[in-house]
């Protein structure tokens, strides 16, 4: 499969998610919720494991690659969906999750900035389509 493939699969169970954190969220306060969501990840997490073990695909990493996808996994597990529970709690989903979802924007800009990744006419289209979405969604 090709990444387009790929990324309109993630888009897909990525679409269905909030829906079920939002119905999930309704009578638990958001850490909680939070708390349940990470148990669903350690789960996955035991499965994954048990593939990659048998396949004996795990192998060490070097510290700089473990602290800094430790690092995000931390940011974007823990604190992040801290800031989307606590939104979704109050929001509605279909104002919350495209604004959430608007991270795009923030890693073009820091991937221009601290990576020097390139900047064409299309990105910079897109990036303008994405701030305009923010606009619309937060007038209306």
């Amino acid at each position: 499969m090709n990444q387009f493939v790929w990324a309109i699969l993630a888009a897909l169970v990525w679409g269905v998610v909030p829906l079920l954190e939002k119905l999930g969220l309704t009578k638990v306060d958001p850490l909680m919720g939070l708390f349940y969501r990470c148990i669903g990840v350690v789960i996955g997490c035991l499965i994954l494991g048990t593939f990659l073990i048998k396949s004996g695909s795990v192998k060490p990493v070097d510290s700089r690659s473990f602290i800094f996808l430790v690092l995000a996994g931390f940011l974007a597990s823990i604190i992040a969906q801290i800031f989307f529970y606590n939104g979704l709690k109050v929001g509605e989903v279909s104002r919350v999750v495209p604004i959430a979802g608007s991270f795009p924007l923030v890693a073009f800009i820091l991937s221009w900035l601290l990576l020097g990744e390139s900047i064409s006419l299309l990105k910079i289209l897109g990036v303008l389509s994405i701030i305009f979405g923010i606009w619309a969604l937060r007038a209306g």
